[in-house]
């Protein structure tokens, strides 16, 4: 079975184990984490709805593969897991960074009249203020995972979407 794994994978050394390994730790973490949402006091029924939610994901996330990795031209299929992690990792870092700063110049929830637009521009402004800090997250962490050039080349990509051609050119590598 191990050597079926590793096959389906692509892994050829057992360091390499450790992305999957990741993987679905933090997929049954997340698992978890949205069976909160569902605010069980029953134990078992929280561990059922855990297990249902990390079999969807699950389902969702191998699909993703196949579409991903052609599009991402991955040279082996373990490289997507990193990328995903990376990915994770980043989201959360964002905001845990981004955090303080926000509290420190007001831009908090209690300040603002939290009415249907009011909420609306609260949050596509907070996501507009987050962008710059997960870009850079999103290039330092690809580094600390060995997946710079691919992130950098994501980052640039993004930056363009958000008309910022003027200032990638420069970082531009293709």
């Amino acid at each position: 079975m191990k050597e079926n794994f590793k096959t389906r994978w692509q892994i050829t050394k057992n360091w390499q184990l450790i992305y999957p390994i990741v993987g679905i730790l933090g997929l049954a973490y997340s698992s978890f984490k949205l069976s909160e949402l569902f605010r069980q006091e029953n134990l078992y029924l929280n561990i059922l709805f855990s297990a249902v939610i990390f079999f969807v994901l699950l389902k969702i996330t191998l699909k993703l593969f196949d579409i991903l990795e052609t599009r991402w031209k991955v040279k082996q299929r373990w490289h997507v897991i990193r990328i995903f992690i990376v990915f994770a990792i980043t989201g959360s870092m964002s905001l845990i960074v981004t955090r303080p700063i926000f509290e420190l110049i007001g831009f908090v929830k209690p300040n603002f009249d939290m009415n249907g637009w009011t909420l609306v521009l609260y949050y596509v402004a907070k996501f507009l203020l987050i962008m710059p800090f997960y870009t850079l997250l999103l290039v330092f962490f690809g580094w600390v995972l060995r997946e710079y050039d691919f992130f950098l080349k994501f980052a640039i990509k993004m930056a363009n979407r958000f008309g910022l051609k003027k200032f990638t050119r420069q970082f531009d590598t293709d």
